[in-house]
């Protein structure tokens, strides 16, 4: 691995994961839940940051490639885990965050399967929108626990209710880019004849 800033950026990523989790054993709401959004804004700003420099500063790496979507993974995958433990897990909360966690973990095993090397399953333009949907929709749920103890019940409904959307969306894009994904890997998946 090279020490570049894109890949320093990945890796702070992926240690702030379960970061997000830990908070809300060590700290007491609402601080917990402000420290939660921070982290996850600030990780989720990053994920745009440091492809961008990669590119632009022609610091694409392998282990940038491997490790980004590992990060972004992680960061959902444990955001959701946090907010469903949290809820009062609504049907509403968690069909979406189950439909996002199985296509992610599905995704990630075919990738696995299929190997490196393989143009076939890279990122998509759709999966892109998918990622930044997931993420506005967890920070917006993690402002419903700021708004919630600080006593603000109208932004906390509408943070509720525009988080929900927003994971309902990204849900759908989720599933779409999902079977994009699952058809790109058929011909990887056949019984050799």
């Amino acid at each position: 691995m090279r020490w570049t800033l894109p890949n320093i950026l990945t890796i702070l990523r992926l240690l702030a994961a379960p970061g997000v989790a830990l908070v809300f054993l060590y700290f007491n709401r609402p601080f917990a839940d402000w420290v939660a959004l921070i982290v996850f804004a600030s990780v989720a700003a990053t994920d745009w940051i440091d492809g961008r420099l990669a590119r632009a500063w022609g610091l694409e790496t392998r282990f940038g490639a491997a490790m980004d979507p590992i990060a972004d993974k992680a960061m959902v995958l444990i955001a959701l885990a946090v907010i469903l433990g949290y809820t009062d897990m609504s049907p509403w909360l968690v069909l979406p965050a189950v439909l996002i966690i199985f296509r992610e973990v599905f995704v990630s095993g075919l990738r696995e399967y299929i190997g490196p090397g393989k143009t076939t399953l890279k990122v998509t333009w759709l999966a892109k929108w998918k990622t930044t949907a997931q993420m506005l929709a967890i920070a917006v749920l993690f402002s419903q626990g700021i708004f919630t103890h600080h006593e603000a019940a109208q932004m906390a409904d509408a943070a509720g209710w525009a988080g929900i959307v927003l994971l309902w969306i990204a849900a759908i894009l989720t599933l779409i880019t999902g079977y994009d994904y699952f058809q790109k890997s058929m011909p990887f998946l056949k019984e050799p004849e």
